[in-house]
């Protein structure tokens, strides 16, 4: 059920100590870890690390604190994800902007980058990446923070997307990748790319309502694609092999039921040397193959 009305006429104006256990109660509904939800959201508020609160569980919180950690609270019971409330996720010890723009990077994503540096371990010149449908930036933004001699190329057809992703590069400091707007491949500039990785929409249009309460604060689009959900793979399978290099590589991030149907999109469009990557939890994640011509 959506809160809408606060939970006290006034704000808290507790001590750390206090306003952590009320908080915690509080959270008790929409999470099974609401000791650490409070504590992110509190340290939010407060702008102070975590650390802060565990030093200093007397200090008191002003009316200002008290009704801003209040209002974080109601959003969060309302379900919204923490990292729209905070306006932050970290992605590869990188923490990056998001907005309800973007979706929010997830740690399973960060195989895709393992995967890629990975490959090209023992590289001896600069690769060339195209990262499509960049969201917030965190796949291309991790690998050309790591490889900064690399050239990332990172594409999104939503502007308002593409600004989040160029605001992470400046905060990162990261001046070698660049961003075009467009969808997937065809807002590349140029071709001859080691690697093009993606993370597309994988979620079919009958699994909507199944996952819709999870995700309904995310953009659909960058969720939901097609009936069976694999018409984003089958796009980008299809016309990456055009701005690869001979040899270079595609890879995708899928949802961990595809990785059959995946494998036979690359085959059918011609790729080789196919196989799917298993996450953590043994579940098949990443698909990758080499594009020949």
């Amino acid at each position: 059920m959506e809160v809408t009305q606060p939970f006290h006429a006034e704000p808290f104006m507790e001590t750390i100590e206090q306003t952590l256990l009320e908080a915690k109660t509080l959270l008790s509904v929409v999470t099974d870890n609401p000791a650490l939800e409070a504590r992110i959201l509190l340290a939010y508020v407060l702008d102070t690390p975590r650390s802060y609160l565990h030093a200093s569980p007397d200090v008191k919180l002003s009316y200002d604190q008290a009704r801003d950690f209040e209002n974080c609270l109601l959003r969060r019971r309302n379900n919204e994800p923490i990292a729209y409330i905070t306006g932050s996720r970290e992605f590869w010890s990188l923490n990056l902007s998001v907005t309800r723009d973007t979706l929010i990077p997830r740690p399973e994503t960060e195989l895709l980058v393992e995967t890629i540096l990975a490959t090209y371990r023992h590289a001896t010149t600069p690769i060339k990446v195209a990262d499509l449908g960049t969201g917030s930036g965190a796949i291309g933004l991790a690998i050309a923070h790591d490889k900064p001699t690399w050239q990332v190329y990172a594409t999104d057809v939503s502007d308002d997307a593409l600004q989040v992703a160029r605001k992470n590069a400046r905060q990162c400091a990261l001046a070698n990748i660049s961003f075009y707007q467009g969808n997937w491949c065809t807002a590349l500039p140029c071709n001859g790319f080691d690697v093009i990785v993606s993370n597309p929409p994988y979620i079919a249009e009958m699994e909507w309502e199944t996952y819709a309460e999870g995700l309904e604060f995310e953009p659909r689009d960058a969720l939901v694609s097609g009936l069976d959900g694999l018409d984003a793979i089958r796009t980008i399978s299809h016309s990456a092999k055009r701005y690869l290099k001979s040899a270079g590589v595609l890879l995708v991030e899928h949802g961990f039921l595809q990785g059959a149907q995946v494998r036979k999109i690359f085959a059918a469009s011609g790729y080789g040397q196919i196989h799917s990557i298993r996450d953590l939890s043994g579940q098949e994640r990443v698909t990758m193959g080499q594009y020949y011509p």
